[in-house]
């Protein structure tokens, strides 16, 4: 039996990057059903005509992390259709172009964009999924939430404080929720991937990435693929029992 047989699973910011990775992984697994949530008409839609290719069952719901309005009815769309949500991925977030300025270059105003979507919109899904996640807990006896940090909160990268802390807050708010959805057998972690080779990092100078392979007990570029099973696994019923952790995927730059 597949890894993901059954399940009904939203991944958020799906259009491109490491969140199409993560819904192609998710219908590779044999998911019941993908929903690519994405603030991006034509990349969510390219996703999921990709994934229907493959013979997935798969469905675009517009999503704007940033406007609480978009969260609540993304997931009242999901929960109309599907009646639950097995597993939730809180991939989407802010990351492109905002790298390279010290503590006293960033202004207010990218700050704030990046609280609002990366710690708030994280927020925001998990709560307005909960209903639809509980009901999926409640049918088959658990449900998941993989919430996606990152290193650079593990080890303190610097030009970079807002997503750093932001990403730092979403480690936080893992623990927390395990602690909250439990009793409802939701389980909830994060993943903190290292500096991966997608569209969001073409952007990163080239030291950096030398810094990630050099300092990685693997020491090579990072993949999407290196990730993906990782993923799979937290949202699979073989991982029910683990809650409320942080998993750095990143060849060893850092350990946790």
């Amino acid at each position: 039996m597949s890894d993901l047989a059954g399940k009904v699973v939203v991944v958020t910011g799906s259009g491109r990057g490491l969140g199409r990775a993560f819904a192609e992984a998710c219908a590779g697994a044999g998911a019941e059903a993908i929903v690519v949530a994405e603030i991006n008409e034509k990349w969510g839609r390219a996703t999921v005509r990709a994934l229907k290719a493959t013979g997935a069952i798969a469905a675009f719901v517009p999503l704007d992390l940033g406007k609480p309005k978009s969260v609540s009815e993304a997931a009242a769309k999901i929960g109309k259709r599907f009646g639950r949500i097995d597993g939730l991925v809180n991939n989407g977030a802010i990351a492109t172009g905002i790298g390279g300025k010290t503590f006293e270059e960033i202004d207010i105003a990218t700050w704030d964009r990046v609280m609002r979507v990366n710690v708030r919109g994280t927020w925001l899904m998990t709560r307005a999924a909960a209903p639809w996640l509980r009901k999926g807990a409640a049918r088959t006896g658990g449900a998941s939430i993989v919430n996606v940090a990152s290193d650079t909160a593990l080890w303190g990268a610097p030009n970079l404080l807002h997503y750093v802390s932001s990403k730092g807050a979403v480690i936080s708010m893992t623990r927390s929720l395990a602690r909250e959805m439990g009793p409802d057998n939701v389980a909830v972690n994060a993943i903190a991937p290292g500096l991966t080779l997608v569209e969001a990092t073409e952007y990163v100078p080239q030291e950096r990435h030398d810094q990630y392979v050099n300092g990685r007990a693997i020491q090579r570029e990072q993949h999407p693929d290196d990730i993906t099973g990782t993923v799979v696994h937290l949202l699979s019923d073989t991982a029910s029992f683990v809650t409320g952790q942080i998993l750095p995927v990143n060849g060893g730059f850092v350990f946790n």
